[in-house]
């Protein structure tokens, strides 16, 4: 079911924030290749911006400090979602779509996926289209395994290749700092840099009060790609210790296939001050001090 182009707001903006998967198990590998996860993800209020206007065609522009060259339109993940959200819905696809990219690209903290949702989001608003949820959802998983938790925007555990998005409990709004050296690692180099067996469901039903309790439960668990991730690029393991080692650190772990890693700590202040240690004594690395997001990223940045 959809709506005109003409019926919806003449400008829109989304937030795309940082997806975190506080732990990553990889439970399986199908066989056509592609492994099956269990991990918990969460989002960061640390975010791209995307801005959608009405035009007379479908264009994209990026900025910020980690834009990066266009390429070939057919293939970026923004443009094809913009693309496939018109075709479902049967309406033009015309907008101009500005894209502000603040974080790292292959970063392991879902970026273009997150930015494809993004755009989702805003495009809906601004065509006035509604689809049936399991339209996006399938739309969302046909343009990247990361699209339809980002689409979800709020904390889930995540099963299969990505398409099983089930309620996590409620977690706090965890201050926490992230880190990337500023090594891009291309996911499907990390998975086929993985050895050995498969990792254990492992999902849990409690509610985590505070930090410290949703640490402690984080430490019971892992990223089993974390391995690879170091094997590729060594940078991983020497963030991992610089997080470590400064005061008030609960927990740090890699996100994803990396080279993105993330610490929690009790309160903001922890975390700005271990922010501003880590960027003091690594000036080439990328550090933001934040707070995960309880609920639905929505509205402009």
């Amino acid at each position: 079911m959809s709506g005109g182009p003409a019926a919806g707001s003449s400008t829109v903006a989304a937030a795309a924030p940082a997806k975190l998967n506080l732990y990553l198990h990889v439970t399986g590998r199908r066989a056509d290749g592609y492994h099956e996860l269990d991990s918990l993800v969460a989002f960061a209020d640390l975010h791209d911006t995307i801005e959608v206007r009405r035009s007379a065609g479908l264009s994209l522009k990026v900025d910020g400090p980690f834009r990066v060259p266009l390429g070939d339109p057919a293939g970026n993940i923004v443009l094809r979602a913009a693309r496939a959200l018109a075709e479902a819905a049967g309406v033009e696809p015309t907008a101009r779509i500005t894209l502000v990219k603040r974080l790292p690209v292959a970063a392991g903290i879902g970026g273009g996926s997150a930015d494809a949702a993004a755009v989702l989001r805003a495009l809906c608003e601004l065509w006035s289209v509604r689809l049936p949820a399991a339209g996006m959802a399938a739309l969302a998983l046909g343009l990247g395994a990361d699209v339809p938790v980002c689409l979800e925007g709020r904390p889930a555990f995540v099963g299969g290749i990505g398409e099983d998005l089930a309620p996590a409990p409620v977690l706090p709004a965890a201050p926490l700092v992230l880190v990337n050296p500023l090594r891009p690692l291309a996911t499907p180099e990390v998975f086929a840099a993985r050895t050995g067996g498969f990792g254990e469901p492992a999902r849990f039903k409690e509610v985590p009060m505070d930090v410290a309790a949703l640490a402690g439960l984080l430490a019971a668990r892992g990223n089993d790609l974390t391995e690879a991730a170091v094997s590729l690029a060594p940078e991983v393991a020497t963030v991992l210790a610089a997080l470590e080692a400064v005061p008030g650190t609960l927990l740090a772990r890699m996100s994803g296939s990396g080279a993105t890693c993330f610490a929690l700590y009790a309160d903001a202040t922890a975390a700005a001050r271990a922010a501003a240690v880590i960027a003091a004594g690594n000036p080439g690395w990328w550090v933001a001090a934040g707070k995960l997001l309880g609920g639905r990223a929505k509205g402009g940045a």
